[in-house]
């Protein structure tokens, strides 16, 4: 535990102490948002972010240590756990260094190397990765394993199993993917192609090629949708030359018999396991990174809003602005129930922009409507004008109205739903959230991956800190 709080306080430069606190009133469940405000004593006053960042830290760390603790038990219940391999283990700083770790001795499905090795061919595999001083030529030696009982007919036939042992073998070297890992992540290109001839939104993206390093969140988003979408070809490349260098760097003994026979099963280990198995890991970083982004963004533009203080139990008029189908208009009460709704038409002159006035003064003198929201959308402009004149008016003969423009961000999505009213939908939307900006954002967030994740937490921070 002692080693877990130094560990920690050495990553995010933090006094152990105030790590060991934290880490302390995690595990009696406590949370972020309590902990940030009440204990600040406690964590050197560490705000909410710091607080997080040591949580997820906290998290990782814990299963990266379960998962070498079922990683050693699995190998030592096959009888191979050696005093190297465990003290390997122990040192890997990453869940993927384990898995590396742990890929030659876990269960795989039936491959070309399985299947070699059911016919006998791993002895001549072991014989000639090994290119000791007295490696033997691979033909001649091949030649002693054709057995056509054991399906090897030719010595073609046990050199191909050879190689397909050898390059599983190169394949599950820990040492090798991560010297590789790391030069992709250094040098490794995301590239995206055209798939269809027809225009669309991506276009940007028809002949694109950025650094894995320099990609923006944006971008990856992007990309992933083009080609979740079938729109683009994306794929990850890297300099094969490059990257075969140091493979064979890494597993050919210069001078032996057997070198160019290494070399060619070398090349087959590295395109057909060891790059695609990369490529995909790389992609996965990225999206989870470029998530992690969007999440954040969300939240830097989430927290403002919630912070703007409700018009909470006030009769409230939403406008949602239009041109060409007027100005829909509802009134709603402090509760949210529905109490009238119209259509005005301001934009069409100064006519029907008197009558829209005269229309709605008499809503607000009916209703006791306090307070105006307006959607910032397509003749936002227009309305809020009207609305000026129509606050003077009304404010002149003795009412006390006011007015604020709402974000409609996201509207269209839940204004077209079954839930919304059949036809002042989006008016009704404004005036919601002008009384419950909370409910309001979370309805109209389009990415339900981010809603479903975040929600219990925008929940619990909202009641905590505004409540």
């Amino acid at each position: 535990m002692q080693d877990l709080i130094q560990q920690l306080a050495s990553e995010l430069d933090k006094d152990p102490r105030h790590v060991e606190n934290v880490v302390r009133l995690l595990d009696e469940g406590n949370t972020i948002p309590f902990i940030a405000r009440y204990r600040k004593e406690l964590h050197g006053a560490m705000d909410d972010t710091a607080l997080r960042n040591l949580e997820e830290r906290l998290q990782y760390l814990r299963n990266l240590a379960e998962r070498r603790e079922a990683v050693k038990r699995s190998i030592e219940e096959q009888g191979k756990l050696t005093e190297e391999l465990s003290a390997a283990i122990d040192a890997a700083r990453t869940l993927a260094e384990v898995e590396d770790l742990y890929r030659p001795y876990k269960q795989k499905r039936r491959t070309r190397a399985t299947i070699a090795r059911e016919k006998g061919l791993a002895p001549l595999a072991e014989l000639l990765f090994a290119q000791g001083p007295d490696c033997p030529d691979p033909t001649a030696e091949a030649a002693r394993y054709v057995d056509a009982e054991k399906g090897v007919e030719t010595v073609e036939d046990a050199l191909s199993g050879a190689s397909d042992i050898i390059a599983e073998t190169i394949s599950d070297d820990a040492a090798l993917r991560k010297t590789l890992r790391t030069l992709l992540e250094r040098e490794g290109k995301l590239c995206s192609q055209a798939a269809v001839e027809e225009d669309s939104v991506y276009r940007l993206y028809y002949d694109f090629s950025q650094a894995l390093s320099r990609l923006q969140g944006h971008q990856i988003l992007a990309v992933n949708r083009g080609e979740k979408e079938g729109f683009l070809k994306v794929r990850v490349e890297l300099d094969r030359d490059r990257a075969l260098q140091a493979v064979r760097r890494h597993v050919i003994v210069p001078g032996s018999a057997a070198m160019e026979f290494i070399k060619s099963a070398a090349e087959d280990a590295y395109d057909r396991l060891i790059f695609p198995a990369l490529e995909r890991e790389a992609r996965s970083d990225l999206t989870e990174r470029a998530d992690e982004g969007a999440i954040g963004q969300f939240a830097l533009n989430l927290k403002p809003l919630l912070m703007q203080p409700p018009v909470k139990g006030r009769v409230t008029m939403g406008l949602d602005p239009g041109y060409r189908m007027g100005c829909k208009v509802a009134v709603v009460d402090g509760t949210g129930k529905v109490l009238d709704t119209a259509v005005v038409y301001p934009t069409y002159g100064e006519r029907q922009e008197n009558e829209a006035i005269a229309a709605l003064a008499k809503l607000i003198r009916k209703h006791g409507v306090e307070h105006i929201a307006i959607g910032n959308g397509t003749a936002s402009r227009e309305t809020e004008q009207m609305a000026v004149k129509l606050i003077r008016q009304v404010n002149e003969a003795g009412a006390h109205v006011s007015y604020m423009i709402v974000s409609e961000a996201g509207a269209s999505v839940y204004s077209a739903s079954p839930l919304a009213a059949e036809e002042f939908r989006k008016a009704l939307r404004w005036a919601e959230a002008a009384n419950r900006p909370l409910a309001a954002r979370y309805h109209r967030t389009k990415k339900k991956r981010i809603r479903k994740k975040y929600a219990k937490r925008i929940l619990t921070w909202y009641r905590e800190e505004i409540l």
